[in-house]
């Protein structure tokens, strides 16, 4: 099932999604995306256009669907301590807020258009508890 679908405007070129406890820090380095416990970073473009931001939950059972043909940079579970999820540039401009359900662990996985820093869309697929 989709559940939101938006275009935000990124002031920094990471996007970050995870739990709604405090953002760590989480370096890049050369890498399309990185993870930890609770949050996944995303290298998109900033300042250059709006990215459009797809959230899929399980079950998949109707139109649409994530993208195939995105290329996927992040997958594994994340802990959402009260079944929600914050997508946001890491300086914490553009933040949006989304119930998932309960809070538990959950098996998270992103795709973008195009990894790196030309990615422009960004499709994140929240999987049924652990």
């Amino acid at each position: 099932m989709q559940i939101a679908g938006m275009e935000i405007r990124v002031n920094h070129p990471v996007l970050a999604l995870g739990s709604t406890d405090w953002l760590p820090v989480l370096e890049l380095r050369g890498e399309a995306a990185v993870g930890c416990d609770t949050h996944v970073a995303i290298r998109v473009q900033a300042q250059v256009r709006l990215i459009k931001v797809r959230l899929f939950t399980d079950p998949l059972d109707e139109a649409p669907r994530p993208d195939p043909s995105f290329a996927t940079v992040f997958e594994g579970p994340i802990s959402l301590a009260d079944g929600r999820l914050v997508i946001g540039d890491v300086m914490g401009v553009t933040r949006f807020v989304s119930l998932i359900g309960e809070g538990g662990r959950r098996q998270i996985r992103v795709a973008v258009d195009e990894p790196g820093w030309s990615a422009a869309a960004v499709d994140i697929f929240v999987g049924p508890r652990l």
